[in-house]
């Protein structure tokens, strides 16, 4: 299949969170299946021009409501994947994808309008005429809407079906009514079966209610969104019109960049065999960094997260606390002020037992899942969640909430033939939490401790079967979209 991916962040060009990994990752798992994959992307101020080199660019005139902006589209082989990016420094050139300080762009509704409406003009540019345009979160909604408003009669098109797959609910993309001029839309369009959503325009509305195709990533929270505002964020309703077309499907991880027996990272790089010396170089290594005491019998639980509300971190700190004296903690993450400075406080208070690692560290984050004996995720809600399987391939057992994608892959009994391999909390519940924390601590160290290390390490979470099921769905919807 020739298929066109679109999003605002993929690795290793840009990222800001697991929607980069996802994009990448499953762009380089269509290509090595021999499919015809095309990816999209701005050319942020982050894109290292060396990545460029080589490339073409080529003019590209966008039209963008009474404007037509003359862009560049930029090209590139990135392994199995064609790369387009497209460049527009009065947009892309800045600090920040999405925000500076903490603080949105305030064009962003035209800087993603233009990225959506480039994408289509850029994939005529170059001849790449897609089976299938698998767009990514609000950024690229609006990709189907402008594919159904400006381009229905378009034989380039005549046989693209689309697909809109959502990362995160709480990311909508809403922006005042004043907008619809300025993206190319007008007030026919601003109704509630089109863009409209509480008096805004609504990008990821867009894409909802536009696409042939829905997904999420993963089963559970395909459920979620459907059954409640707490997870729904105001689209239940309309996701529940549309269930037939949604679809979870679960991320998958790289295993060549998770690997402990291949990570350049790590103190001592180790596998299933030899996992328990090998994390334990890692984790003195790590306690050495953190200025944590070497105490063999504490476990070591690790915390690689964005800090923001979402992750239930303000409630991991209330269990954890009264804790501290039966094992040590390592955070490392940026975000939310507050919750910073709680964990900043926090180490300083129970200082050998606690560090903080203030900011995103890539080497580390690496060397952390190593070290961890248990690795904590008390999300109040969690689409998917990558940081639990990337534990477990390291042998770190989750301590994880029972949500989402998290509900998906870790189990603390048999399900469905899959042994035990973490333990769960109910979402935003401190006691809950603290119950799980009793039992992962209670366990550490005991008879079945390495029979749940060992299951946690097998299971598989590469990107086989999912890419699989993506194609699966392109499918799908190409055949609808032919006989409609």
């Amino acid at each position: 299949m020739k298929i066109l991916l679109a999003a605002s962040e993929a690795v290793p060009f840009c990222k800001t969170g697991g929607l980069a990994d996802v994009v990448g990752a499953l762009g380089q798992k269509l290509g090595a299946s021999k499919h015809d994959v095309c990816l999209f992307l701005p050319k942020y101020r982050a894109v290292e021009a060396a990545a460029l080199q080589g490339g073409m660019a080529q003019k590209l005139m966008v039209p963008l409501g009474p404007r037509k902006i003359e862009a560049s589209l930029r090209y590139m082989q990135w392994r199995n994947v064609s790369v387009c990016f497209i460049d527009y420094p009065e947009f892309y050139d800045r600090e920040g994808l999405y925000t500076r300080d903490g603080v949105d762009h305030p064009d962003n509704a035209e800087r993603f309008a233009l990225f959506s409406r480039a994408v289509l003009e850029g994939a005529k540019l170059v001849g790449f005429r897609p089976d299938v345009i698998h767009a990514h979160d609000w950024q690229t909604g609006l990709i189907a809407a402008y594919l159904k408003k400006f381009y229905a009669a378009d034989p380039f098109y005549a046989r693209a079906a689309t697909m809109l797959t959502v990362h995160n609910m709480a990311y909508q993309g809403n922006f005042p009514r004043a907008a619809l001029g300025s993206i190319g839309f007008d007030y026919s369009d601003f109704t509630a079966d089109k863009l409209e959503y509480y008096g805004q325009v609504s990008f990821l509305k867009a894409g909802l209610v536009f696409a042939d195709s829905l997904t999420t990533v993963s089963p559970t929270y395909a459920r979620e969104i459907q059954e409640s505002d707490q997870r729904g964020f105001g689209f239940e309703g309309l996701l529940r019109r549309r269930s037939s077309d949604l679809h979870g499907i679960l991320n998958g991880i790289d295993l060549d960049v998770w690997d402990p027996a291949k990570d350049q990272h790590l103190a001592q790089r180790y596998a299933s065999a030899d996992a328990a010396a090998g994390k334990a170089e890692c984790k003195r290594a790590v306690r050495a960094k953190g200025r944590l005491s070497d105490d063999p019998k504490k476990p070591l639980i690790g915390v690689v997260s964005r800090l923001d509300y979402q992750k239930g971190l303000d409630v991991a700190i209330e269990a954890l606390e009264p804790r501290l004296d039966r094992c040590q903690l390592a955070v490392v993450g940026t975000g939310d002020a507050s919750l910073s400075e709680a964990f900043s406080s926090l180490a300083r208070r129970r200082q050998g037992a606690v560090y903080f690692h203030s900011g995103f560290d890539d080497p580390f984050a690496h060397q952390l899942y190593a070290a961890s004996d248990l690795f904590l995720m008390p999300s109040r809600f969690e689409p998917c969640g990558l940081g639990q399987m990337i534990a477990m391939r390291y042998g770190a057992l989750p301590v994880a909430t029972r949500t989402g994608g998290l509900a998906d892959t870790v189990f603390e009994s048999v399900v469905d033939g899959r042994g035990p391999n973490g333990f769960l909390a109910e979402p935003g519940d401190a006691p809950s939490l603290a119950g799980a924390l009793d039992r992962a601590l209670a366990a550490f160290g005991g008879p079945s401790w390495p029979a749940l290390v060992k299951a946690a390490m097998a299971a598989d979470f590469s990107w086989d079967s999912s890419a699989g099921r993506y194609v699966e769905l392109y499918q799908a919807a190409c055949a609808a979209k032919a006989a409609a």
